[in-house]
């Protein structure tokens, strides 16, 4: 047996046999258009996560890259919106991660957000000198690590693609010419909206005799 499902690509349009641990909270999408559907799609808890998590993502690096706020106000503001993310991120995976057992998983996600929280806000507000620069390798290593832990977790491809491509990024920020947190907010936006518009592979779920839709 072979620790990753090679019969399935890394990444593929999703699938409508959806698994019952898939159905709580799922969302779909569509878009008609006369009598046809113009636009069609599900999102799993974890499709809806890395959606939100996109979603906080862009004012964050946004700002930074393109307004002349104040650090210390920019560091409260994402401060606020980081824990809400991570409640977020808690509260809509949580069955998910339970069944699949994978709570660690979870578990090591929100230590990862709060430590590299914990780094950003203590750089800032105590004029840490080495922290400032080094913000954009910061949350790219934390997202690299993240993905790197999760891709072993449920023995998938693709997350472990997203981690190199995020801890390759470390590698090329350097050349970015003044350009790094937009580079950094591409990487980790772009990464999330691939995971939570594709299907991305991994082992195959656990199954149970009594798990049910209901």
């Amino acid at each position: 047996m072979t620790f990753f499902n090679y019969s399935v690509p890394l990444l593929r349009r999703k699938q409508l046999n959806i698994e019952n641990q898939d159905l709580e909270g799922l969302w779909q999408v569509q878009f008609p258009l006369g009598k046809e559907r113009f636009y069609s799609k599900f999102y799993t808890c974890l499709d809806r996560a890395c959606l939100l998590w996109s979603l906080l993502l862009l004012p964050m690096f946004g700002t930074a890259q393109f307004f002349p706020v104040s650090w210390m106000l920019q560091a409260g503001l994402w401060s606020v919106l980081t824990l809400v993310g991570t409640a977020a991120m808690v509260s809509l995976t949580y069955s998910w991660v339970k069944i699949e057992r994978l709570t660690w998983v979870l578990y090591g996600w929100v230590i990862l957000m709060l430590l590299g929280l914990l780094l950003t806000d203590l750089g800032i507000f105590l004029g840490w000198e080495k922290v400032l620069p080094n913000l954009c390798p910061l949350w790219l290593g934390i997202s690299g690590i993240g993905y790197l832990g999760t891709g072993f977790a449920v023995r998938s491809r693709a997350l472990l693609a997203t981690s190199f491509f995020h801890l390759s990024g470390i590698l090329i920020l350097p050349y970015t010419s003044g350009w790094s947190f937009l580079f950094t907010g591409a990487v980790m936006v772009f990464s999330l909206l691939v995971l939570a518009e594709l299907q991305w592979d991994m082992r195959h779920p656990i199954n149970y005799a009594t798990l049910t839709p209901e």
